[in-house]
């Protein structure tokens, strides 16, 4: 297994303290805090541990606090309820003593229903669009240097963006924003594995579309921006080592919070997940 890609298992990776508490660690990086999607597939993970024969099928969190990632998080589980066909969980993410994420999750025995969903929009398909050595060689060079650091940086989720010439072009767009994404290597079977997985992944350019009605970008040194809140729900199976593809947009801004949703399909154009997230987008004030 690569390296970048054994970064990933060992995320996910926690360590058994005693019952309901865990313990999770952060890849050697250069952030100057935890990624916030890091400590949303940590808890969930978590949270699985701790339910059987069932999967979850949604869960709501707040940032509360920047991580650490020197200092490992620990995640403290709390059963609210096992019922006949659904289980919740409450989990906290502490350091220092502190809580720095919250989250609730709900699990779902497997049962038939309604079935009806969103078409998947018409987007090129990953293979159309260029893979990270064609992207360094022919498509970054013309970006902002602040983008290219960004989309060359080694992760375990691989990105192919639809729309990537919006940071070259700049101007304010249409605030949508398709990206395919998947896991660089092959995963585990466990189903819950590649929940988390996708979890991870959820938070890594969400916030940026909120600002694309604007003709600005997270990447822009002149905006503050962080992860507010964030709520996932899973509708159909998936593999996160298979492509997917994570359509994104924002149908509002206001009181310097962005809200922005995705929709998150497989190949074969199953609606497989949901995500909303809200976040803070301030124009710094030494900056203004």
């Amino acid at each position: 297994m690569s390296q970048i890609s054994a970064s990933l298992t060992a995320i996910l990776d926690l360590e058994p303290l005693e019952r309901n508490l865990f313990r999770g660690r952060s890849p050697k990086s250069t952030w100057p805090r935890v990624f916030g999607g890091q400590v949303i597939a940590q808890s969930l993970y978590a949270a699985c541990k701790t339910v059987e024969d069932r999967q979850p099928h949604s869960l709501h969190a707040y940032f509360l606090l920047p991580g650490d990632p020197e200092i490992p998080i620990v995640y403290e589980v709390d059963r609210l309820r096992d019922g006949r066909s659904f289980t919740t969980r409450r989990v906290l993410a502490i350091q220092k003593g502190e809580a720095i994420f919250a989250m609730s999750a709900s699990f779902q025995v497997d049962e038939p229903g309604f079935e009806h969903q969103m078409p998947m929009p018409k987007v090129p398909m990953p293979d159309e669009l260029p893979d990270r050595e064609e992207m360094a060689k022919s498509v970054l060079p013309h970006m902002p240097d602040a983008v290219q650091a960004y989309y060359q940086r080694k992760r375990p989720i691989e990105i192919r963006p639809v729309e990537l010439e919006r940071y070259r072009t700049g101007g304010k767009m249409e605030p949508k924003f398709n990206v395919w994404i998947r896991a660089m290597e092959t995963l585990p079977d466990e189903p819950a594995f590649h929940q988390s997985v996708l979890a991870y992944a959820s938070d890594l350019m969400l916030l940026d579309s909120s600002l694309i009605a604007h003709g600005t970008t997270v990447f822009d040194q002149k905006i503050q921006g962080a992860s507010l809140d964030h709520a996932l729900w899973f509708h159909r199976p998936f593999r996160a080592d298979e492509w997917l593809l994570y359509s994104q947009d924002s149908p509002s801004t206001s009181g310097a919070r962005g809200f922005s949703r995705g929709l998150v399909f497989d190949r074969q154009g199953r609606l497989v997940a949901s995500v909303a997230q809200e976040g803070l987008i301030r124009p710094r004030p030494d900056l203004r």
